[in-house]
């Protein structure tokens, strides 16, 4: 008998043996184990979401936490994109990411599990990863130093660098950044100072690569600068190499691709970027991934949040 079934053409032969034992087509005890569902993760700077000078109703009010409207619009927009995980910058200090947290959890986002690297300069504003999977290890870094003109310099911002158990055998490593604004400042000129946090943040993902080639990493975040400057080209590496970081490329529904309005200038740049190590690029549902937009996006922010499908399963 099973040499008869065998001599069938596949599809006759398991429609027969289905028949005998009593199974249909689509039972599981057929069918391939199923892949795993696609996860959302988000990439979004929340536009000063802690205590700061702020003008409110005319009025210059000294430690004013983000207004109400903007954090409803924010709300909103982050419930809209259901992320699984969710890295932000300028994130205050910690009683502020415990409320933007709840926050979410009250609409319905609950992203229990946090990280936090608090930033060395200015304003407390920090880089945090909120996620639904668990974090199984930290390696963030609030402690880079760089020379300029023989004077110590702070990696501002430092490196937020988590991996998440997407599943039992999926592990995803996320660095989140966000490099030196072009606000000019008198301690040294912005665009090098932003070279060397760069600099300083691709040797941290050079010990990542290097410990592990097959990672499936993502750098993103605020790299506050154009891809064809150093800074984006310093942290991609170079292209050709085993470690080079891809730019995954997005736009939202109108093909547009900016991320960032400098209203004052009334300028519209792409300054925020996913960038995909090899080992995690065939995993990254492009057609899927985009820029969010809605009415209400610049009252949330003066960024737009960028939305990356990922289906944990190696390939």
């Amino acid at each position: 008998m099973m040499r008869f079934l065998w001599s069938l053409r596949p599809s006759t032969g398991a429609h027969f043996l289905c028949l005998l034992c009593g199974l249909s087509l689509s039972s599981p005890a057929l069918n391939a184990q199923e892949k795993p569902a696609p996860i959302t993760f988000v990439a979004y700077n929340i536009k000063n979401y802690l205590a700061m000078d702020r003008r409110v109703d005319g009025e210059t009010k000294e430690n004013a936490p983000k207004p109400e409207n903007e954090i409803a619009a924010l709300i909103d927009g982050i419930v809209a994109m259901q992320p699984d995980i969710i890295g932000i910058c300028e994130i205050g200090d910690p009683d502020y990411l415990a409320d933007f947290k709840k926050r979410l959890k009250d609409a319905g986002v609950d992203l229990p599990n946090t990280e936090l690297v608090r930033a060395k300069s200015g304003y407390d504003r920090n880089l945090a990863i909120l996620s639904r999977f668990p974090i199984v290890s930290t390696n963030s870094n609030d402690t880079y130093v760089y020379d300029i003109a023989r004077k110590k310099m702070p990696f501002q911002r430092g490196v937020i660098d988590v991996t998440i158990a997407l599943n039992p055998t999926y592990h995803l490593r996320l660095v989140g950044l966000h490099l030196k604004s072009k606000r000019e400042t008198p301690a040294a000129d912005q665009a090098e100072m932003r070279l060397n946090e760069a600099r300083l943040a691709r040797k941290h993902i050079d010990k990542i690569l290097e410990a592990e080639p097959g990672s499936n990493l993502i750098v993103y975040g605020d790299f506050n600068d154009l891809r064809i400057e150093a800074p984006v080209k310093t942290l991609q590496g170079k292209f050709g190499r085993e470690d080079y970081l891809s730019s995954l490329t997005l736009d939202d529904q109108y093909g547009f691709r900016w991320t960032h309005h400098w209203s004052f200038a009334d300028d519209y740049s792409r300054l925020d970027y996913i960038l995909l190590s090899k080992g995690v690029s065939p995993e990254v549902d492009r057609p899927s991934s985009h820029i969010y937009h809605w009415d209400k996006w610049d009252t949330a922010s003066d960024h737009r949040p960028l939305v990356v499908k990922i289906t944990p399963e190696d390939k």
